[in-house]
């Protein structure tokens, strides 16, 4: 089970590089930021994965943690990566706008072993809200998964 949780949050956390707001559409770049946070986990790089956040970013996993801010995100994606999962993407379901910002959901799955160590496919529901930021990037301000 905590490896199930863990996986899940693997997913939630899932937030993203900062990517650039030019000529490229929300979608698009939404779509970026996922491949490079999958990226980043997928090379068990937790600082990476961190520094796709703000410095204020809330992380809501399935444990019920309240975890903010980078150092802590980067901690707790230490712990899924240690656990062995793998394979990690992103899917996005909706994405919407405004001014300052962008919400999405999406689909996530990873790949772990299961509480008997067997292999197995973790699967869940993603949010995300991104915040503008001034140079045209998009950082993550809250992540939640299940």
């Amino acid at each position: 089970m905590r490896t199930r949780i863990m996986l899940a949050a693997i997913a939630a956390a899932t937030s993203m590089l900062p990517m650039r707001a030019s000529a490229e559409t929300v979608e698009g770049q939404v779509k970026a930021a996922y491949e490079a946070w999958d990226a980043a986990f997928n090379q068990g790089d937790a600082k990476t994965v961190a520094s796709l956040y703000s410095d204020d970013a809330l992380l809501l996993p399935p444990t019920h943690d309240v975890i903010e801010g980078t150092a802590g995100i980067e901690q707790f994606f230490t712990g899924v990566i240690g656990s062995g999962a793998t394979d990690h993407t992103l899917q996005p379901v909706r994405i919407m706008e405004d001014d300052d910002t962008v919400v999405a959901a999406a689909r996530w799955s990873a790949k772990g072993k299961d509480q008997a160590g067997v292999a197995t496919t973790f699967q869940g529901i993603a949010t995300h809200v991104f915040e503008k930021q001034d140079d045209g990037s998009l950082k993550l301000e809250l992540h939640t998964f299940n």
